[in-house]
């Protein structure tokens, strides 16, 4: 049965929005390290026999590429994911789905900081628009907290991540035409998940009750390492082909749409008006950028 393409998009962004909302709700039965690792360990056993086939075929260029390929697995796979599963111990899913809506603006600034591509006006007026937004957000519409920078540290965190997603996606974007998509993403499963073993050897030895195990907790980790994980990607990178990059990547905005849904219905947090305000401001900038 072959699905449009719309549809493959919105399930993916479905399932990434999900993702955000299953960090917060076992935050007290996984720690975040643990979790990433536990996720990539499951999803490379998944995507193995997928795309084994693929990394035969294309280990040459992966070779040839492999600092790339590791900076994908560190940024990408290892840092991302664990960054926002750590940030979501002090801040809402809501918040960090709305942090995430940023990515586009930190790819246009790295852009144009080291690639010295030119912005155009709308990019610029979006860039601002999306700043705004996201100050908003982190301030809680409060003035007081603007100046006295005391922002919340999971909000910060959760921006360190996107930082470290816009990265991974200039790069992808960069590596287009020289790195197969299949078996570069397996290969920076391992690797991203070789990357995070240490820490998670550490986390589990200095914690008193480092896992809760639960249908709960065993159900969140299937989520992230194969919903969130494969069949997101896949879905995602069906949908790009046959809609093209720039109409797709409107569906993006609809990450932080799913995860407002899924956190007021399942983990009880509710939106604030700053959240509307700085979500609206955010997501209005993304596509004024967009705009040719």
């Amino acid at each position: 049965m072959k699905f449009p393409p719309y549809a493959l998009l919105v399930l993916a962004t479905l399932l990434w929005g999900g993702n955000f909302v299953i960090g917060r709700a076992v935050t007290g039965d996984i720690p975040p390290f643990t979790l990433a690792f536990l996720r990539w360990c499951l999803a490379f056993f998944v995507f193995f026999p997928i795309a084994f086939k693929y990394v035969k075929r294309d280990w040459l260029k992966l070779k040839e590429h492999w600092k790339i390929v590791l900076v994908l697995a560190f940024t990408g796979v290892a840092a991302f994911n664990t960054l926002v599963y750590i940030g979501v111990y002090s801040t809402t899913s809501i918040n960090a789905s709305l942090m995430n809506s940023t990515t586009p603006i930190f790819i246009y600034i790295l852009s144009f900081i080291f690639l010295k591509e030119h912005l155009s006006k709308n990019q610029m007026i979006g860039t601002a628009i999306s700043l705004i937004g996201v100050i908003f957000i982190l301030t809680g519409g409060s003035l007081e907290t603007l100046m006295h920078f005391s922002f919340n540290k999971g909000d910060l965190i959760v921006l360190v991540a996107v930082f470290c997603w816009s990265i991974y996606s200039l790069l992808i974007k960069q590596y287009a035409t020289r790195l197969p998509g299949f078996s570069t993403f397996l290969v920076s499963i391992a690797m991203g998940a070789i990357i995070l073993a240490p820490f998670t050897v550490y986390e589990l030895a200095t914690l008193d009750s480092p896992i809760v195990w639960s249908t709960k907790t065993i159900s969140a980790i299937v989520y992230v390492g194969v919903l969130a994980s494969i069949v997101a990607f896949l879905s995602w990178n069906t949908g790009v082909v046959k809609m093209g990059a720039n109409r797709a990547s409107i569906f993006l905005n609809l990450i932080p749409v799913f995860a407002t849904i899924f956190a007021t219905i399942f983990i009880g947090e509710q939106l604030q008006l700053a959240q509307v305000v700085g979500g609206l401001a955010v997501i209005g900038g993304v596509i004024l950028t967009n705009r040719k």
